[in-house]
């Protein structure tokens, strides 16, 4: 434990020295990083606030299924991204305003470890819950009937919290290996220790917390492309007349475009940070290597905030509405725009009329349905 706090020190100790020869230098640079941190925080935390309420609204709405427990996981994500940016960005706006000074405020690094508990939990979250969702969605598309009879509501509700102390555990590592975390060399966050010396086990948490993000992104990709190969398959095979058909289809093609986002956002953000972190714990550090972390860092805080914009955008109404719009303006044929009305009609219609006598699609503007002759009664 002694030699871990001697380390932390002389680290903090080159990086105060770094800190004050710059000085002049970088006071506009840490403004406009605060700033920077400000907007984003606030951006993350209503982006989020608006996702979980159409997230909720359509949970509590819907009677399918397989969409509830799609949306039940989808809304469990926007809540982990919701208190990371609450938690994470208060943090570093703190460290801001104390200019830094990290032997002053937390002389004892209790913050600093708080910081890199937070850091951990709320980075490797959204992507463990990025492949549980694809993989449920997997197992619903391919195996239906398992999906009904063996996943019920509970055991989405068990595997959620599963996944948060699965996180949560990876977080408290260094805490119960007596590693704890470390202040960067931009001395506005904290993480594994990276810098200055370290034996194999100081190489092995970083090694696991990015070997186990890596993982899931490609169990994500696994199960994605599964689920959009076999759906695809069965549209193609599927009568098209059937409507009720077409309705399912319709909302795992909506799902599956969700989960290609968020997959495809999660590599963008989360894999150049990711493989940094390997290639720092496997080789020699450079001042380069720990600028281009940061960079990654600060990529990587953006998967947060456009994960709530996928479920805000990528619905079923918005999609539609951009439809008709595009077909208004490149000029559509009238006649698909009737088509397209018509579809929309029936939809209300066999899901609110109980009638089976009733006609499947009411449309003002023709075709009408033949006149109906009606004859007297003869009499008798």
């Amino acid at each position: 434990m002694s030699y871990n706090v001697s380390c932390d020190v002389e680290c903090l100790g080159s990086d105060s020295f770094s800190n004050t020869s710059s000085s002049s230098s970088t006071g506009s640079t840490e403004e406009l990083s605060f700033t920077s941190s400000a907007i984003s925080m606030t951006v993350g935390i209503v982006s989020n606030s608006l996702a979980l309420f159409i997230l909720l609204k359509a949970y509590h709405r819907f009677r399918l299924k397989s969409k509830a427990s799609f949306l039940f996981f989808a809304s469990g994500l926007v809540v982990t991204d919701f208190f990371g940016h609450l938690i994470n960005g208060s943090l570093a706006l703190y460290v801001y305003m104390s200019h830094k000074e990290w032997e002053i405020f937390d002389p004892k690094q209790v913050l600093c470890g708080f910081f890199g508990v937070c850091m951990t939990f709320f980075g490797l979250s959204p992507l463990i819950l990025g492949s549980v969702m694809a993989v449920e969605r997997c197992i619903g598309v391919t195996q239906p009937l398992f999906h009904t009879t063996a996943l019920a509501s509970h055991h989405m509700k068990k595997l959620l919290v599963f996944t948060w102390l699965l996180a949560l555990l990876i977080a408290l590592l260094p805490v119960f290996l007596c590693r704890p975390y470390q202040v960067q060399s931009s001395r506005s966050w904290c993480f594994f220790r990276m810098v200055g010396a370290r034996d194999w086990l100081d190489i092995f948490l970083p090694m696991i917390f990015s070997g186990l993000g890596l993982l899931s992104l490609f169990v994500s990709f696994v199960c994605n492309t599964t689920t959009g190969l076999t759906l695809l398959q069965t549209r193609c095979q599927r009568d098209r007349s059937h409507w009720r058909h077409r309705k399912s289809s319709s909302h795992h093609f909506e799902m599956i475009c969700q989960l290609l986002a968020i997959m495809l956002v999660s590599c963008v953000c989360w894999g150049p940070f990711l493989v940094n972190i390997i290639i720092l714990s496997t080789r020699d550090q450079s001042q380069e290597a720990y600028a281009r972390m940061l960079l990654t860092v600060r990529l990587a805080t953006w998967n947060q905030i456009l994960d709530p914009w996928i479920y805000i955008l990528l619905r079923k109404a918005v999609l539609r509405k951009l439809f008709l719009l595009t077909k208004k303006c490149c000029g559509c044929n009238s006649e698909t725009s009737h088509r397209w009305k018509c579809s929309i009609l029936k939809g209300s219609v066999e899901t609110s009329t109980t009638v089976s006598g009733r006609p499947d699609c009411i449309c003002m503007n023709g075709p009408f349905l033949p006149d109906t002759i009606i004859k007297p009664i003869p009499r008798v």
